[in-house]
């Protein structure tokens, strides 16, 4: 810091002078104010706090080893979905002294100190973030686990578990009490939200680029401004005007303001989940006998409907439970509901209670593994595509996965079907859809009354892919060819339309029917 600053605050740390908090503190609470700036201020070592403070805050080769070494360690533990090895990640990233240091240099109005650790702040990030997107996509694993989830949707509670957290590790620093600081820097876990930023960046992954960036945010925009606080209620910093003073509050409330807005939305959007989910079962629970036990409960939030999936161990089947559920479910949480119920009849026999957890347990297994495939269908259909995973519509109680395929260089309407075809033959139970583009519909060749043995091969592949882009036809030709093929596709369910004529060739054009024009 500037050699300003520890004399700025060596001198505010006298009984006459001290902070613009300390000043009001007096105005307001008397002698509690007189004994602050009097008694409290004085005691504090600022020159040795501030050194302390400039010390952690540095862009050294340390520094950037030890980020590297910390964003290693978090990225790791995010994907192998290990608490424990997170934790160790927290506890040796460097990340918390330059975001102290932002505050000290607000409360001080230094620009220099302010500068200087922003630019260790950015340089720690960058290199974080860069660093873990290249372990990720180096990685065989890619699959978003808990660990990483968790940290997608950061809500107001984090930012008060931010502002706690801070508050004490200002304290710390400034009192002298650093073992204070580990405890603060597993709190906050700056480096594992910034580790999921690399991830999402690594997988081209919006949801969890930009909602781990804004727990990062959050953390590090509360901790510099609770450290700013903390730091000009014991003196440091130059004596304020009341119009700066204001200045300074007005800047704080907004960020604040800025931040609990969107954060106050997601909390409110998780208390209503958990209000659903207790809603859920609540209402399943009232469709079955009152010895039923409701086993295992999910919701998916995130489809239109609401996907509900729900195993329930009973002593009566209930053939209607799933249908009446469903309905009361669509009332209770004022949207559509699609309702999957299974039912394990628990006897009162000796050993049936367990015989049926087994089975949901099995039945729990399954399920994951149908997750898994439907994960691992998603991705191999997209990448035929040619598009991101997210392009892909995976239906799995259905066992469907629908993807509309970017324009490939080269590609023809059979590649494309071909490559449906390749793909269908890995996945048996699942019914896969490769949506073409728009593109030419091959000429249908006829010998005498039936087509060729290429024009039935290329009639079955216009059928398909009317079927998979859901287009009308057009159809041109000669009277009796033209009149074949419109019935062929209409018997397939494609809506077509005929242009014949006597003195047409024997050949049979189709064209795809686009607005109120039709495209070759």
């Amino acid at each position: 810091m500037s050699q300003s600053a520890p004399d700025a605050a060596a001198r505010s740390s006298s009984p006459a002078g001290g902070s613009s908090l300390g000043r009001f503190a007096a105005r307001v609470a008397g002698p509690l104010g007189s004994w602050w700036r009097g008694t409290v201020i004085p005691s504090i070592e600022h020159r040795a706090v501030i050194a302390k403070v400039d010390d952690e805050a540095s862009l050294t080769p340390r520094y950037a080893f030890m980020i590297l070494m910390s964003a290693g360690i978090a990225v790791l533990g995010l994907l192998l979905s290990s608490p424990a090895v997170v934790i160790g990640a927290m506890l040796i990233s460097p990340l918390m002294g330059p975001i102290i240091g932002l505050g000290f240099g607000i409360a001080m109005v230094d620009g220099n100190e302010i500068r200087r650790t922003a630019m260790t702040l950015a340089g720690g990030i960058v290199l974080a973030v860069l660093f873990t997107a290249l372990v990720v996509f180096f990685s065989p694993i890619k699959d978003i686990t808990s660990e990483i989830a968790a940290r997608t949707r950061p809500n107001l509670f984090d930012l008060l578990v931010a502002l706690f957290s801070a508050l004490a590790g200002a304290y710390a620093m400034i009192r002298g009490r650093e073992g204070t600081i580990v405890g603060v820097a597993i709190a906050t876990a700056l480096m594992p939200p910034l580790a999921t930023v690399g991830f999402g960046l690594a997988t081209l992954n919006a949801t969890v680029f930009f909602g781990a960036l804004l727990l990062f945010v959050t953390n590090l925009m509360t901790i510099a401004i609770a450290a700013a606080v903390m730091a000009r209620l014991y003196g440091f910093g130059p004596k304020l005007t009341s119009r700066q003073s204001g200045m300074q509050a007005a800047v704080i409330i907004a960020v604040m303001l800025g931040l609990a807005i969107p954060l106050g939305y997601s909390l409110s959007q998780i208390a209503w989940e958990a209000r659903a989910q207790r809603q859920a079962r609540d209402v399943l629970a009232g469709q079955f006998p009152r010895q039923a036990k409701i086993d295992q409960l999910e919701i998916d939030f995130a489809r239109d409907p609401l996907i509900v999936r729900a195993t329930v161990l009973t002593p009566q089947y209930r053939s209607q439970a799933g249908a009446k559920g469903e309905a009361l479910l669509a009332k209770a949480l004022g949207r559509p509901v699609k309702l999957s119920l299974d039912q394990f009849r628990v006897g009162t026999a000796a050993g049936d209670a367990e015989a049926a957890q087994l089975a949901s347990a099995s039945a729990s297994e399954t399920t994951r593994k149908e997750r898994e495939t439907a994960a691992l269908v998603g991705r191999e259909l997209a990448l035929m595509a040619g598009v991101s995973p997210e392009a892909v519509l995976v239906d799995r109680d259905k066992r469907l996965a629908q993807v509309r395929a970017d324009p490939l260089p080269g590609a023809s309407l059979a590649t494309y079907r071909a490559l449906e075809q390749r793909l269908s033959a890995g996945e048996p139970q699942w019914q896969l859809q490769l949506i073409p583009p728009a593109m030419s519909l091959p000429s249908i060749v006829f010998e005498g009354e039936e087509p060729s043995k290429n024009g039935s091969a290329d009639l079955a592949l216009a059928i398909w892919a009317a079927r998979r882009t859901g287009l009308s036809v057009k159809i041109s030709g000669r009277t009796s060819s033209a009149q074949f093929v419109l019935t062929k596709l209409r018997e397939a369910g494609i809506s077509a339309e005929s242009n014949v004529s006597a003195d047409s060739g024997a050949d049979v054009h189709l064209d795809w029917i686009i607005g109120t024009g039709a495209a070759r």
